[in-house]
């Protein structure tokens, strides 16, 4: 078997751009083991990127051969993460294949030939990838070494990698060079059981328990080893805290993300907010209403709560004043003024902070509306919402009252020019009609980009908002 037939047996699946400007991805699951047959379409696992979990399908029939990097592992966009057989029952060659030529990367002005189809955006060039560096300090030689092996394993014979092995480190792929790594084991110390002389999990684990090293479990390991943590002195008593009362979580995923763009917002736009606090009882009753009789308004089977008012109330104040719904162009040193509304809803899931909005908001009606959030908190409570759903938006709401908070001051979300948190809707005492009595209050607190929205503007959003609430029958007149 010629070298170009051994790569049209063995198609390598790599790691697509998932999602406009992410440049790696966490494995969450395999769905499929080496041997399973697999066809065209079928999802073999599900990654992780910096704004949602992704299934991946497979776009070629055959049987898997290889999984290139186990569950937890973060990869590169581009990277091999799966090797199909797509033609099984083929005799092996016998003869080693030689390594394939390097092949010449295009002009920056020449656009890459042989694209992979990816879920969002452009994909990755199949043999002109130009690869992000590595986190891992790999030396030329070891992944020399390492694509040696692989080689090796496709062809079915150990020759090229017994010669490699005699001039470079030892053999190892990428997974178990970070968990040596991690352990503090230098892989020249460890006997490698794996076949053609590579080092295995097992290996470096069993390297590592004669030294009693401390758990590694992805759950509790950063990303780089950290030295030995000082003793606490625990109130100044000369006592010390031991190291199992302290949880290390990686900072990676959605987390990862998140913190990256607060803190880009935080040192970019100068925030500035503004409180109300209001009496709700109207916008109460009616919630209360539209539940009891939900097909007098066509709200029949649709969930009803007071954020479905309170962002239709939002929509209503943008409407009066469309100047609060724009962005600060930086670089082009314009202000970009919306006409649509692509309203943020900010969604506490397992795996962090998301932002997913909804699109065309403001030409939504009330029902339309209510199935838009519907479906917008059920999607990102099962992790499952694109990054689609969460780029563009241009406004955004908190709702910080479901946990029993007050209020906060909420940073922007990037890109957007508002944000409004909603706080707890309480029974407290208020001044109606000239007597102090029990009503349903809140407080909204709306903080702005000053760069874009002076301080007239933003108080007249954060007012137009209030009053729509304290008189709900303005949803009507108003819009």
């Amino acid at each position: 078997m010629t070298q170009t037939q051994n790569a049209a047996r063995y198609r390598e699946f790599k790691l697509p751009d998932v999602g406009e400007g992410l440049t790696e991805a966490e494995i969450l699951k395999w769905y499929v083991q080496p041997g399973d047959t697999v066809t065209d379409g079928q999802v073999v696992c599900e990654v992780e990127t910096a704004k949602a979990a992704v299934e991946l399908p497979i776009p070629y029939d055959g049987v898997v051969h290889e999984l290139r990097f186990e569950e937890g592992v973060t990869v590169d966009v581009g990277t091999s993460i799966i090797v199909v057989d797509v033609a099984p029952g083929t005799a092996a060659p016998a003869e080693p294949v030689a390594a394939p030529a390097p092949v010449a990367e295009p002009a920056e002005d020449e656009a890459p030939k042989g694209r992979q189809p990816v879920l969002v955006g452009y994909g990755v060039a199949e043999s002109s990838t130009k690869r992000r560096a590595r986190k891992t300090d790999t030396s030329a030689p070891e992944k020399a070494a390492y694509s040696a092996s692989v080689q090796a394993e496709l062809n079915g014979t150990s020759t090229s990698v017994q010669a490699v092995e005699e001039r470079t480190r030892p053999l190892a792929k990428p997974p178990v060079r970070k968990l040596a790594k991690d352990l503090g084991i230098d892989l020249a110390t460890v006997t490698p059981t794996g076949a053609n002389g590579v080092i295995t999990r097992e290996d470096v684990h069993a390297a590592a328990a004669p030294a009693a090293a401390p758990d590694v479990s992805r759950e509790t390991v950063t990303e780089a080893p950290a030295a030995p943590a000082a003793p606490v002195d625990l109130a100044g008593t000369g006592a010390s805290a031991p190291a199992s009362r302290e949880t290390v979580t990686p900072i990676k995923g959605v987390r990862k993300a998140t913190a990256a763009a607060m803190v880009k917002s935080a040192f970019t736009a100068p925030h500035v907010t503004e409180f109300i606090t209001l009496d709700v009882t109207r916008t109460m009753k009616l919630v209360a209403e539209l539940k009891a009789d939900p097909d007098k308004y066509g709200m029949a089977g649709l969930r009803i709560n007071p954020l479905l008012l309170i962002a239709k109330a939002l929509l209503v104040a943008i409407r009066r004043n469309p100047e609060v719904n724009a962005t600060w162009d930086e670089e082009n040193q314009v202000i970009v003024q919306k006409e649509y509304v692509n309203l943020g809803i900010a969604a506490a899931t397992p795996r962090g902070l998301i932002v997913p909005n909804i699109k065309d908001a403001q030409a939504k009606t009330l029902p339309e509306l209510a199935s838009a959030l519907a479906d917008l908190v059920s999607v990102a409570r099962e992790g499952k919402t694109s990054p689609a759903a969460m780029q563009g938006g241009t406004v955004t709401i908190t709702n910080v009252g479901v946990f029993g908070v007050d209020t906060g001051t909420p940073i922007l979300n990037p890109g957007e020019s508002a944000i409004l948190a909603v706080g707890a809707i309480k029974l407290q005492p208020w001044v109606h009609k000239g007597k102090v009595k029990a009503r349903q209050v809140t407080t909204l607190a709306l903080s702005f980009d000053h760069r874009v929205v002076d301080g007239e503007l933003g108080s007249k959003v954060l007012a137009d908002t209030a009053a729509v609430l304290e008189h709900p029958k303005r949803l009507i007149t108003w819009a």
